[in-house]
């Protein structure tokens, strides 16, 4: 049960249908939702909804590309061993990936390591390092992709080893400290591409590779990758992330990586992919072979040329995050059994838990599912037999991680991240004045009603204006994540054709009624709440439900009060 109810509100001005202020090419409630963006009344609608790929920027406007690619001809031309160094989520494996690809099209057959989370560490970590270097050639070169950008004793170790560091990264800068490093591609070091994720910056690189000199490699069939990272990393959802992931899932509903396309047979994908797929079917599996501490089997998925074993490595990814799925039930129950014991949610601003029994993989979950039920800035910690917690945190909107973390920095041992997801290690004895040290952050860099649990809606429609129509229409919006949310609407005084289906993991399946007119509906995670009377006031998102070649319009059910007072 949530700890406290939504706030219903409207995102800005109630939709109102003005013919005069509607361009005649596009229905007035799809540009009305895209002004609720925040995008001004001349912008190029057309240009908006249909981004072509000739619009993308000169990769060269990011801070030191040109060094990238100076160091990375000089590699090509004289054949050094270069190693390929990522981390072990959704944006580290595809960024692997996709640099691998692009230096084969150069002629060159690089080398790949990814740390092990639990025992290694996320990023350059000393123990990984030297793993590293035991199980392969000495490189001349290692290109660190979505880690290195604060690892400054690190990235020295290596150079006092004679080795050359080329960083493409997308983590927040240290204050005035630079590796050193040959260069480090980065858009948060100064640039307008900020929003990109590790992904889009190696797909930038490449870019600019092939720009200086060509070689037989079609980018736009990679962009596939950078469409699943960007979707899993949930990076903003605006300017070429919101191009590339367009065109990339485009190319991934008939893509070239057998490992994608087996990913699609494994979860029952039917061809027309949309970032909810991606979301919630593709990245999960590969993320989950990184919550297990077998990195490497996500990677061999991806890069495989082998349909064989390609659809092979798949069905264990899918192993693996049934295996995560069973250790997330069980930490999630017991955290809120711990919540139902010491937390009060109108007392406390954060939610910080551990337990030595957690396992360090699947916490980052759990912490973002606790965020979401109790809106609170949460930590959750897995605590090993020494003592030490490795901890995943996620906040809510106007809450910095990052810098509560540097706030806290007594208190822990190392922590970093994002701004809304940020990782920590911890002394277990230092758990009680962190979450002290972490409420007062909380409390002075937020007000009370910001810190108060909200949902807001884009427009409220009724179910007769809901079809086929009215989905075309609105699938012009995706792709859909962070800076470019998915609408939510709302329906007053809903009623139920027949009683409710219960499905697995606690999910209620609706035939709702409005009038004369009838939707189906789910509900994830409907079971554990106690629904109103009748009616009801709903707030839903829209999917595309295709079943045996047919294709309907399926509300996804966000928050349920009563509607008699509506």
């Amino acid at each position: 049960m949530r700890a406290l109810p939504f706030r219903w509100i409207p995102r800005g001005e109630p939709f109102q249908i003005d013919e005069t202020g509607s361009s005649g090419t596009f229905p007035p409630i799809l540009e009305h939702l895209i002004r609720q963006r925040g995008l001004p009344v001349g912008l190029d609608l057309e240009g908006y909804l249909r981004p072509r790929l000739r619009d993308l920027a000169d990769p060269f406007l990011i801070p030191e590309m040109d060094l990238a690619v100076t160091r990375l001809l000089r590699a090509i031309d004289g054949r050094e061993e270069i190693c390929i160094y990522g981390d072990y989520d959704v944006d580290g494996v595809t960024s692997i990936t996709l640099m691998r690809q692009i230096l084969r099209a150069y002629g060159i057959e690089p080398r790949h390591f990814i740390p092990r989370r639990g025992p290694e560490g996320y990023g350059l970590s000393t123990i990984a390092l030297k793993r590293c270097m035991e199980e392969g050639p000495k490189p001349d070169l290692l290109i660190a992709v979505d880690c290195g950008t604060a690892s400054i004793d690190e990235v020295a170790m290596l150079r006092a080893q004679g080795i050359d560091v080329l960083i493409v990264d997308h983590h927040e800068p240290l204050p005035g400290l630079r590796p050193d490093c040959s260069a480090l591609v980065n858009p948060k070091c100064g640039s307008d591409f900020s929003y990109l994720c590790a992904a889009g910056v190696t797909f930038k690189l490449g870019h600019a590779l092939l720009k200086t000199r060509s070689a037989p490699l079609d980018l736009k069939e990679l962009m596939d990758l950078v469409a699943v990272a960007t979707i899993a990393d949930i990076v903003p959802m605006v300017g070429e992330n919101r191009l590339m992931v367009r065109h990339g899932l485009k190319h991934l509903s008939k893509t070239l990586n057998p490992g994608l396309r087996a990913l699609q047979e494994v979860t029952g994908m039917n061809g027309h992919v949309t970032s909810m797929d991606v979301g919630f079917r593709i990245g999960p599996r590969i993320n989950a072979a990184g919550r297990m501490d077998v990195p490497e089997d996500a990677l061999a998925t991806l890069t495989t040329d082998c349909r064989r074993l390609a659809l092979e490595m798949a069905k264990k990814l899918d192993g693996y995050n049934r295996e995560r799925q069973a250790h997330e039930n069980l930490i999630r129950k017991e955290a809120v059994e711990m919540l139902n014991r010491d937390f009060d949610p109108e007392r406390d601003p954060v939610i910080v838990i551990g337990s030595r029994a957690w396992h360090h993989g699947v916490v980052g979950i759990v912490a973002s599912r606790l965020m979401r039920q109790y809106h609170k800035p949460t930590f959750v910690i897995a605590i090993d037999e020494d003592g030490i917690g490795k901890g995943s945190g996620r906040s809510i909107e106007g809450i910095s991680l990052v810098e509560a973390l540097r706030a806290c920095e007594g208190d822990l041992i190392t922590g970093g991240g994002h701004a809304m997801a940020a990782g920590l290690s911890i002394h277990e004895d230092n758990l009680s004045s962190f979450r002290r040290h972490f409420s007062e952050f909380v409390l002075n860099h937020s007000s009370p009603e910001q810190r108060l649990p909200k949902l807001m809606y884009d427009a409220e429609i009724g179910f007769d204006q809901l079809s086929l129509d009215f989905l075309a229409s609105y699938d012009l919006l995706q792709p859909f994540g962070n800076g470019n949310p998915q609408p939510v609407f709302i329906a007053r005084k809903v009623g139920l054709s027949r009683p409710p289906v219960h499905m697995k993991n606690n999910h209620l399946r609706f035939m709702l009624r409005q009038g004369f007119h009838e939707q189906d509906a789910v509900f994830f995670g409907g079971g554990e709440h106690t629904l109103p009377d009748l009616p009801w006031d709903i707030a839903f998102t829209i999917d595309r439900n295709t079943f045996r070649g047919r294709t309907t319009l399926q509300l996804i059910i966000q928050d349920v009060r009563g509607g008699k007072g509506s």
